[in-house]
């Protein structure tokens, strides 16, 4: 397994309230690797971890270890400007720019200093492609972006974080408000993108994790219950804890 994600127990706490506890976990590059469980359970902090925007938290204690591709991350010596370019994070709720779909995507390599025309059309055709929106948007570039349906501004986030060339995507509940169709498209893009990219997908919903995850993750109170692969996870899970938050008896 070639691991580009190692959390060693990796403890967080808010206050008295512990809402990561010793968590040990690899995620596997070139892969999609699910967190689920409860509300509560820690899937977000982890993520607020990995891209450093815990740093906006106050009160907080971190105790562990995490690392990208063996390098320490949580050190006061770390980049986190540079961190971040290289952890692209997608949330529930879409956010896109007031601004145009093309301009939407060549903010961020704009301010990479990426200004020339021909850069930025290639830039943001193969984002959108990526993203399975090309071929709805195309033709429409400079419409505003605040006029696409709920579904196609989630994607437009997607191509907007695919523009500044991660290595690793994180998608924080990117479905939860979306229509069956606009989460397929979702899948579909996701599907694709780990050939490229290792991705971490935040779920509630265990269907999504077990249609579109490699690895599944499963956490309830700050602790991780079990790590597998998603398909011994869902046929075979070594816990009881696990079966029964798949089949819905608690969360």
């Amino acid at each position: 397994m070639n691991v580009k994600i190692r959390t060693e127990k990796l403890t967080v706490r808010f206050g008295n309230n512990e809402a990561l506890k010793g968590v040990d976990l690899d995620v596997c590059k070139n892969s999609i690797t699910g967190f689920m469980g409860p509300a509560g359970s820690g899937k977000s902090t982890l993520i607020s971890l990995i891209n450093r925007m815990i740093d906006f938290e106050d009160g907080v204690r971190i105790e562990g270890g995490l690392s990208i591709d063996g390098e320490d991350i949580l050190g006061t010596s770390v980049d986190v400007v540079g961190l971040r370019r290289r952890v692209g994070t997608v949330f529930a709720v879409p956010l896109p720019l007031p601004r145009s779909i093309f301009e939407n995507i060549a903010y961020g390599p704009r301010l990479k200093g990426i200004n020339k025309k021909s850069d930025l059309d290639d830039i943001v055709e193969e984002s959108l492609k990526k993203a399975v929106l090309w071929s709805e948007v195309c033709d429409r570039l400079h419409v505003s972006a605040l006029k696409l349906s709920g579904g196609q501004q989630q994607r437009l986030c997607l191509a907007r974080t695919l523009a500044l060339r991660p290595e690793i995507i994180l998608l924080d509940e990117p479905c939860s408000g979306l229509d069956p169709i606009s989460t397929a498209k979702i899948e579909e893009a996701l599907n694709e993108l780990k050939k490229d990219y290792t991705i971490i997908l935040v779920s509630n919903n265990t269907k999504q994790i077990a249609r579109a995850c490699d690895f599944a993750a499963f956490f309830y109170m700050g602790t991780l219950v079990e790590f597998d692969q998603t398909e011994k996870i869902f046929t075979n899970p070594r816990v009881k804890q696990t079966e029964d938050y798949i089949q819905g008896k608690f969360g």
